[in-house]
């Protein structure tokens, strides 16, 4: 959608030019007039085309939609309409997409359509569980209240990913930093070493022959490494988009020791919240599971658990339809079991969740602690034998000169 500059004046006679995506001219007049505002001019904004040109990834980040969100459910809160909310935000709104994309959904609800109905084309971008609890929210008629859920919900699964991807970046840098200091000795300093221990006609050690001659083959063929890596590469792209592959290298993960536990444990936290989240919003358990197995990232686990629900609708509980399945551990299980006898199977949910994030938490910390000595005793073994291919042939040069 193109955007226009419009340049208006507002009722304390200040002239200022906004910037809004519309299908028209004449559209983005109305709009403001609509308003309250006085249309000086209209012309097509060129410069917000140029910034759509150059975007890449994703194009509207969690931290915005729920920024956006939040403040939906203090306008709501505040008595304020949501066809005006959306408007409201939208104006502010600084994400460029963000903005088009509710002028979209307030466009929808200008027509008629409730506010799920008008996010539901855009639920692959955010998620299922989102357009849910928008559906939860509208039939219990407390819109916030779903919402609110919905945020707490988004933000733990947030703070989860966050801390992996932290608690793992120190380990890669470490990695990262060994192949640099590797691929500066192969590339510059052996062969150098090489072409000097050669100009003495010295017998080299075997480590040293082994290493040198790596080094020589990969200073002048270094054209092959990359294009057999940039073939790995892609590769490795197509493959992820067959789903056998993305199951069969899923199923893999989890045998990984130690760190299967870990893909186990996320999966099972990020189903179990999503479950409870849809169950206090007012959902039926067996429209929530359908939506909660969808939210598991492992597509082995999903591919498991899919007979799930064919078992509750054949009256089985859920704690027994997820040991069918195989995919859960018995300590969930007789979580699960719980929270069914009890009455309160979203509490336990919400809890085993919590509980499954601090074991996630606790593996993530010892795991790291291991990587780190791992990984610097295997950087500084590599670097002392290729320091000893070296220094070695050293003594043979000694010799060959005084002889």
């Amino acid at each position: 959608m193109p955007y226009f500059a419009c340049r208006i004046a507002a009722e304390d006679g200040r002239v200022v030019t906004q910037s809004r995506p519309a299908s028209s001219a004449e559209e983005c007049r109305r709009y403001f007039e609509a308003a309250g505002y006085l249309v000086l001019s209209v012309r097509r904004d060129w410069k917000q085309l140029q910034v759509q040109s150059i975007s890449f990834g994703r194009k509207i980040k969690d931290k915005d939609f729920l920024l956006f969100n939040q403040e939906l459910v203090a306008l709501i809160k505040s008595g304020f309409p949501i066809l005006r909310s959306l408007e409201v935000i939208s104006a502010r709104a600084k994400n460029i997409h963000l903005h088009e994309l509710l002028t979209k959904v307030a466009g929808e609800v200008k027509l008629g359509k409730a506010l799920s109905e008008a996010f539901l084309p855009y639920e692959k971008q955010f998620s299922t569980v989102y357009i849910a609890s928008l559906m939860a929210g509208e039939r219990s008629g407390n819109l916030p209240a779903a919402i609110s859920r919905y945020i707490q919900y988004a933000k733990t699964v947030s703070q989860t990913r966050t801390r992996i991807r932290s608690a793992l970046a120190y380990p890669t840098v470490l990695i990262v930093f060994a192949f640099i200091v590797i691929g500066m000795l192969v590339n510059f300093i052996l062969p150098k070493f090489a072409d000097f221990y050669s100009s003495f006609e010295a017998q080299m050690p075997g480590i040293s022959r082994l290493i040198m001659s790596v080094s020589m083959w990969l200073n002048k063929h270094w054209y092959v490494v990359i294009g057999l890596f940039a073939g790995m590469g892609f590769a490795a792209a197509g493959l992820k988009r067959s789903p056998r592959f993305r199951t069969g290298l899923d199923r893999a993960k989890l045998r990984v020791p130690y760190g299967g536990s870990v893909w186990l444990e996320t999966s099972l936290s990020l189903f179990s919240r999503t479950l409870g989240l849809l169950l206090e919003a007012g959902i039926t358990l067996l429209a929530s599971i359908g939506l909660a197995i969808q939210a598991v990232p492992n597509s082995h686990l999903v591919k498991r658990l899919e007979g799930v629900p064919d078992s509750i609708r054949n009256g089985d509980s859920l704690s027994d339809s997820l040991a069918k399945s195989e995919a859960v551990p018995p300590l969930a299980l007789d979580m699960v079991r719980i929270g069914e006898t009890s009455a309160n199977l979203q509490g336990m949910l919400a809890d085993m969740a919590d509980f499954y994030d601090e074991r996630i938490r606790v593996k993530i910390d010892t795991l790291v602690s291991l990587i780190e000595p791992v990984v610097i005793i295997f950087m500084g073994l590599l670097v002392a034998g290729m320091l000893l291919s070296v220094y070695l042939p050293i003594f043979n040069v000694i010799r060959a000169t005084r002889f």
